[in-house]
């Protein structure tokens, strides 16, 4: 995927000037209450009390430049790590306090008693030897943050001086309350025109959180002529904010500008490149770190694993896990939580488990990746399992836990606990369901068949009801073959996404099967009239470490001959265990091409490519942008049973997990 090349062009002082004027260009929502609030009407910085550090004869943003200067990407090249002898330190033995006071002083917060959670705090460091949970000092900071803001609501500080407006200005970023950090701002500076490049990096984090790329351009300005903006603070939340607000090649830029490229400011711009989906180019900016020689830390090796499960790179996933251990990263527990993640999302459950159990601190995102990891490959109970053990840890659940719990339920067909699950949530753990937690208990209930149960669970939502809602219902109504519903929740998704393909042809689906080729036909008018077209789309499998890409009915590939010949070959065999190709439906995602080559879609080729480059115990991972049709479903729980593999598929709706003749799926998807 190619980056626009950047551009470049000297930038006078006056337009420097100019640039830090308020108000800024606001559009978004969140935006408008700062002018609601009167922050930036009419405001314009002043630099007449300082003198300038140093002046400036350049500033290069690719947003504001002309003249063209390309920018060469690195090619990927083998992951190897060099190996690094680590001078360990030996620490002094830190006791763990009792699971019931972190979790006493986390719900101190949580009801916003923070004097009360300080107080116990206090306790603990009187006591001595005690060693925290991550979770708990969160916590303990959300605490001296809600102090802050009351002292600072009520009596001002004693002595306010940059130190202390900006302690409260990091607090404020920290704890979300952008509007008010802003706010604050400008009462600094109208106290003394003066700020830091602290200052500045925490309102460029601000202008993040808010997504407003005008704010964020403007401080980046503003701290050009103030001579801070080559610090690194200021540097890495630059790449970050312009990484968030969807600006990479500013965030190359920044990232290119910087006199002295250190860990964190590659660690910037590689996870803003994986951000935005530019997995190749994340992959190329790691490689040159790794040759830059720059010494990696637990955040690189986690951000690349988490490149890796974007790719299904299981052997580059399998280095990063070595490099962590051979670094003195492998108690790390973000970058052990990628690895859960990546092995629960590619078949590799148990790998995830150990890696988990090893672990000697857990976060909630730990136990979430886990859940989530059992539900997706058809393992409810266990997810339930995990769910459970997780409460009685003391660890407290949040809004992704419970979606984790709830597709868990739904992909197993776990009905009664889904919704006792479902209840708990606003009843014992003061979460109100929000639209993605309604669409896992439609889908249970669509799972079941109980389709006027999940139309009235609709209209009974405390929202308006999601495209994602009317999407479960409708995919009920096609494996159920409800015609009427099916229509009406089709129709709710045309006024809602009316260029999503997807929509007009589960419910052309549900014409065919039905007889209706009238109707059928309609659509596909519908679908002319509209100008949407089914594209072509394929499989990608990764073999020895290099990813190969099939179309359906695809002759490209060097080895095609003895690809369709396996592909014949498991045809036949599979036959003789029941298989009839399914002519049914025309397929979700695809294009018509694909219903004259059936034997041959791309995901058959790709594994049979699979079958015959790896060894016979080695598992098979596809991936692919389409959802799977039900020939292919039918025919690879085939494949798996008598090759005796196991294949994963990660297509447009889930992970399908295929192991001895059976999906994990279940059969709906």
């Amino acid at each position: 995927m190619e980056i626009p090349l950047l551009r470049y062009q000297s930038v006078s002082l006056d337009q420097i000037s100019n640039a830090c004027s308020f108000p800024f260009t606001l559009s978004d929502r969140k935006l408008n209450l700062f002018k609601d609030k009167c922050l930036f009407s009419g405001y314009c910085f002043s630099f007449s009390k300082r003198k300038w550090r140093n002046p400036f004869d350049r500033i290069r943003c690719s947003s504001l430049e002309q003249g063209l200067q390309p920018w060469l990407k690195p090619k990927p090249s083998k992951i190897d790590v060099g190996e690094r002898k680590e001078t360990v330190l030996e620490e002094p033995q830190m006791r763990k306090p009792s699971p019931g006071l972190c979790n006493q002083i986390e719900k101190l917060v949580f009801n916003k008693r923070y004097r009360g959670a300080l107080e116990l705090f206090e306790i603990l460091e009187a006591e001595g030897g005690f060693e925290l949970d991550s979770s708990t000092y969160d916590a303990l900071i959300s605490a001296c943050i809600g102090c802050l803001m009351k002292c600072r609501r009520g009596i001002w500080l004693p002595e306010r001086n940059l130190v202390s407006w900006n302690t409260i200005i990091t607090g404020l970023v920290d704890s979300g309350d952008y509007v008010e950090a802003f706010r604050l701002f400008f009462i600094t500076w109208e106290e003394s025109s003066d700020a830091g490049s602290r200052t500045f990096a925490m309102m460029i984090r601000a202008s993040a959180g808010l997504g407003c790329i005008s704010a964020g351009r403007q401080f980046h300005l503003c701290a050009l002529k103030m001579g801070v903006a080559d610090d690194i603070f200021v540097a890495c939340a630059l790449i970050d904010m312009y990484s968030k607000c969807g600006s990479i090649e500013d965030a190359q830029c920044v990232f290119d500008e910087m006199p002295e490229k250190t860990t964190v400011g590659w660690n910037s711009i590689i996870a803003g490149y994986a951000l935005h989906g530019y997995t190749e180019e994340a992959l190329g900016m790691y490689f040159e770190m790794r040759d830059s020689g720059v010494e990696m830390d637990h955040f690189t090796f986690s951000i690349f694993i988490r490149i890796c499960t974007r790719l299904a790179s299981l052997e580059h996933a399998k280095q990063a896990h070595a490099s962590l251990l051979r670094h003195g990263f492998g108690l790390d527990i973000v970058a052990n939580t990628a690895l859960v993640d990546f092995y629960s999302k590619w078949g590799r459950v148990e790998d995830a488990r150990r890696v988990f159990d090893k672990m000697p601190q857990k976060n909630v995102i730990s136990w979430n990746a886990l859940i989530a990891g059992y539900g997706n490959h058809g393992r409810g109970e266990e997810a339930i399992e995990m769910f459970e053990q997780m409460l009685q840890q003391g660890m407290i659940p949040n809004h992704v836990t419970f979606l984790a719990v709830l597709y868990a339920c739904s992909y197993s067909g776990l009905s009664e606990r889904g919704w006792e699950i479902f209840k708990s949530m606003s009843r014992d753990h003061n979460i109100k369901p929000r639209a993605m937690h309604y669409a896992c208990m439609i889908e249970l209930l669509g799972r079941e068949g109980l389709l006027d149960e999940a139309f009235a669970l609709i209209r009974s939502a405390p929202f308006k009801p999601t495209a994602n809602m009317w999407a479960a219902l409708l995919t009920a109504c096609r494996v159920h073959e409800n015609l009427e519903l099916g229509k009406f929740a089709a129709e709710k998704l045309y006024g809602m996404e009316p260029e999503k393909l997807s929509n007009y042809v589960v419910l052309l689906n549900i014409y065919n099967s039905s007889g209706k080729l009238k109707e059928a036909a309609d659509v596909v008018h519908t679908l002319r009239r509209k100008g949407l077209r089914m594209l072509p789309v394929g499989s990608w499998i990764e073999v020895k470490k290099q990813p190969y890409f099939f179309l359906s009915g695809d002759k490209s590939h060097a080895q095609k001959k003895e690809i369709y010949q396996k592909v014949d070959n498991l045809m036949l065999e599979i036959s003789k265990h029941g298989y009839v190709p399914e002519r049914k439906y025309l397929l979700p995602d695809v294009d018509e091409q694909e219903a004259r080559v059936l034997l041959y879609h791309s995901e058959k080729l790709a594994i049979a490519f699979g079958l015959i480059s790896t060894p016979g115990w080695t598992p098979l991972q596809i991936v692919q942008s389409h959802r799977i049709c039900g020939d292919c479903h039918s025919a690879i729980k085939l494949i798996a049973m008598v090759t005796g593999r196991e294949i994963v598929v990660r297509d447009a709706s889930r992970f399908h997990h295929f192991r001895d003749g059976s999906c994990s799926c279940g059969d709906y998807w």
